[in-house]
């Protein structure tokens, strides 16, 4: 693969405030907003897949809310009422994260807890910048020399040309506010938020921002707003890697059921075996542990000083493999699905069997349609320019040769995101606009509820905890390493978030892991 394929399925990886002067885009809480427009409501476009008993209605809202009286966008509203209408107690406000997660199918995507479809009206706002609301329109990736030094420059530039005046205002205290403006429609005095992943840092925007209209907040894997977006991403890849090898062992417990190995090694030479077949190299994702089982029939006398001998070479090996047939053939490993899945898997366990049957040949994707590819592309192209426009964390220019290498030459999807934004080069000449609203939950009335687990790889745990400072949230810790605990089926989770929703309170401080509702493979086992 040459320079021009390797960039774009870079682009393609890595598109994972107040005081001061006002920057365009950004303006004081005290501004003034035009009376609220009604909501006609209609039936969701299809490609959102929402449920049908979900409504879908449009409002437009300011493109700049420095300039109120100018050009508008339009947003996209999803509502899923309560099933109960006699006893509905409100509105839940959600956002999946991302940024660049689609969210007019969200609720159908992360069903509440029973108690909650009965009693609340769940409300998605599509973001602005995406596929239902006013979307950026950028042109394809395709290489030049200025990515190399000024590839934030190149991405924003490819979409501002399309949507002039635009991609400046894609924020997340923008957003925040277009949420304001569909509340006012909804004729809501207050509204309960909930926000998974970068949906943690808008909700609890918004409730910095609007605390006299906020009722209760649930952040959901929280992330930590101060390290967005370089050191976040950088965070995430020890954990990535760490649960790719938990997958490979959980494959191998159930071994009857996929006979792809018995120990997590002899699971990876399988998956390395087929991302080799898929994109002509061998990955550099280091193999798991040996175990005993691993040791040849031969050997089983010195078995110790083998899985030490195994353990020791193994990450120098993968990498120099990779690295000697890359040069060789001109591919790189991030063209392989097999990798991509993989690594997008990892921080769910449901989507681990999907894994396991791609590695069996039994899984058979079907071709996406036109409207569907749209909808991730345009997701993925808001995401760099929301990354760009709020890239505030410091950057580490020594990290520069790495970035190039794991981005240009190896295409290692485990490091290539967090090394490239890390050391400045993923917002090369695109500088932030504005400022970061530092986020507080001082003026709530009532305690937020913060749900995190205590190995996930995408919103470590370790860091989340300076969101539970600031905004003073209640912290639940679950077990294991899933990536957002809503939609589960983990009954102590959604339990205790029912309780909080209706009093403001819950005691419950602790949750083991949800259970996996993924059938593996047509057994009917779990």
């Amino acid at each position: 693969m040459g320079m021009r394929r390797t960039a774009a399925v870079i682009a393609c990886v890595a598109c994972v405030v107040t005081g001061g002067t006002v920057a365009a885009g950004v303006v004081s809480p005290g501004a003034a907003s035009a009376a609220p427009e009604a909501l006609r409501w209609g039936a969701c476009d299809p490609v959102h897949q929402a449920s049908p008993q979900s409504r879908c209605a449009t409002i437009r809202v300011p493109r700049d809310y420095a300039d109120p009286k100018g050009p508008t966008i339009s947003l996209t509203v999803s509502r899923l009422p309560a099933r109960d209408p006699g006893g509905r107690r409100g509105v839940l406000m959600g956002n999946p994260g991302g940024p660049g997660g689609d969210g007019i199918g969200m609720f159908t995507a992360v069903p509440m807890p029973s108690e909650v479809r009965d009693h609340w009206d769940q409300v998605a706002v599509q973001p602005r910048g995406l596929v239902g609301s006013t979307p950026v329109r950028c042109d394809p990736v395709s290489f030049s020399p200025d990515m190399l030094t000024r590839l934030g420059a190149v991405n924003r530039q490819r979409c501002e040309q399309n949507t002039p005046g635009y991609t400046r205002t894609i924020t997340t205290e923008n957003t925040a506010r277009d949420m304001d403006r569909v509340r006012q429609a909804l004729g809501q005095e207050r509204v309960s938020l909930y926000g998974l992943s970068y949906g943690t840092w808008l909700m609890s925007t918004y409730a910095t921002l609007f605390p006299q209209h906020t009722d209760r907040l649930i952040l959901d894997s929280a992330m930590d707003p101060a390290r967005a977006w370089g050191e976040l991403l950088q965070d995430q890849t020890a954990g990535y890697k760490a649960r790719t090898h938990a997958m490979m062992a959980w494959i191998a417990r159930n071994d009857d059921v996929y006979h792809l190995g018995r120990t997590p090694l002899a699971v990876y030479r399988v998956w390395s075996r087929k991302v080799s077949q898929e994109a002509g190299v061998p990955p550099s994702l280091l193999a798991p542990p040996a175990r005993v089982g691993d040791v040849p029939p031969g050997l089983r006398a010195v078995a110790e000083q083998y899985i030490a001998g195994a353990d020791l070479t193994a990450d120098a090996r993968a990498r120099i493999e990779n690295v000697i047939a890359t040069l060789v053939t001109g591919r790189v490993q991030a063209s392989s699905s097999l990798l991509v899945n993989t690594r997008a898997a990892a921080p769910n366990r449901n989507a681990w069997p999907y894994v396991a049957q791609m590695m069996t040949g039994k899984l058979r994707q079907p071709k996406p349609s036109k409207a569907v590819v749209n909808l991730a592309e345009t997701g993925q192209n808001m995401q760099s320019v929301m990354i760009c426009n709020e890239d505030w964390a410091p950057h580490d220019p020594l990290l520069t040769p790495a970035a190039y290498i794991q981005n240009y030459l190896t295409g290692d999807i485990f490091e290539a995101p967090g090394l490239l934004f890390a050391s400045g080069l993923g917002c090369s000449g695109a500088a932030p606009v504005g400022a970061r609203v530092p986020i507080s939950g001082d003026r709530l009335r009532v305690r937020p509820l913060q749900i995190q687990s205590v190995g996930d790889p995408q919103t470590p745990y370790r860091w989340s905890m300076a969101t539970r400072r600031s905004m003073g949230a209640h912290l639940i810790t679950v077990g294991s390493g899933d990536h957002g605990q809503l939609g589960r089926g983990n009954a102590t989770v959604d339990a205790a978030v029912a309780r909080y929703l209706r009093t403001g309170r819950t005691a419950t401080t602790k949750a083991p892991q949800g259970p996996i509702s993924t059938p593996l493979l047509g057994s009917g086992r779990r």
